[in-house]
């Protein structure tokens, strides 16, 4: 397909960010274009990896802690989520469950809640409500020291970023420029990249293991640099 009839079903103003990154050369604006869609659906299938490895370790913990009906018992009255400071959780927990309705199953549960669900259980009211004991899911994670403490809003905050770089992707945004600038640089993607490879490693994934046959982040981005 010729750039023209490309830009018009995509839209000139989505194409103009990879057409002024590639100097105005058409051809090379249609490769970046691919090769950004192809990074993107590398990417989401590390995060998505990621996000099952840490629901489920996550369910697995607090299984041990308060039973295998830990989440629904948790949005009930009296339950630790049942609380002013926890209420978000509370219902989106009921909201899942009412929509299960006899189809209902922990398991089932646990697949419906998303990533910010699992991520703000390291916010401050769920992860003192679930007994401060979560960041056990990351045994392997550095001693905290005075200049970084390895705690709960560590970990929050950088869920956080993974989870932005996930809604990027899913709402088409584009991950192989610069933040902010229209300048081809695939360091944002690669920083994300690492963080997940870090994140597994703490909690003792061997994440070759686990990403094998299925990553090919480090190429993509070779791609587009030399593009």
């Amino acid at each position: 397909m010729k750039y023209h009839d490309f830009a018009n079903i995509m839209s000139h103003t989505r194409m103009s960010r990879y057409f002024g990154a590639c100097e105005g050369n058409s051809q090379k604006t249609l490769t970046l274009y691919r090769r950004n869609l192809q990074l993107s659906q590398e990417l989401f299938t590390v995060i998505s990896c990621f996000e099952v490895a840490l629901r489920n370790a996550i369910d697995v913990h607090y299984n041990q802690v308060f039973g295998p009906e830990w989440l629904r018992n948790a949005a009930v009255p009296g339950g630790i989520f049942a609380n002013k400071r926890c209420s978000v959780a509370a219902q989106t927990i009921n909201s899942e469950v009412t929509k299960l309705n006899n189809q209902y199953t922990h398991a089932k549960l646990v697949a419906e809640l998303g990533f910010g669900f699992w991520r703000y259980l390291f916010s401050v009211y769920q992860y003192r409500a679930g007994g401060q004991t979560l960041l056990r899911i990351f045994l392997a994670r550095p001693q905290s020291r005075v200049s970084v403490q390895y705690n709960a809003a560590y970990i929050f905050t950088e869920l956080a970023r993974i989870n932005d770089l996930r809604n990027r992707i899913a709402h088409h945004e584009p991950i192989c420029f610069r933040p902010g600038h229209p300048i081809r640089n695939t360091v944002y993607a690669r920083e994300h990249y690492l963080l997940i490879l870090q994140l597994l490693q703490w909690m003792q994934i061997d994440a070759t293991a686990l990403l094998y046959g299925l990553d090919h982040i480090n190429a993509v981005c070779h791609d587009i640099d030399t593009l």
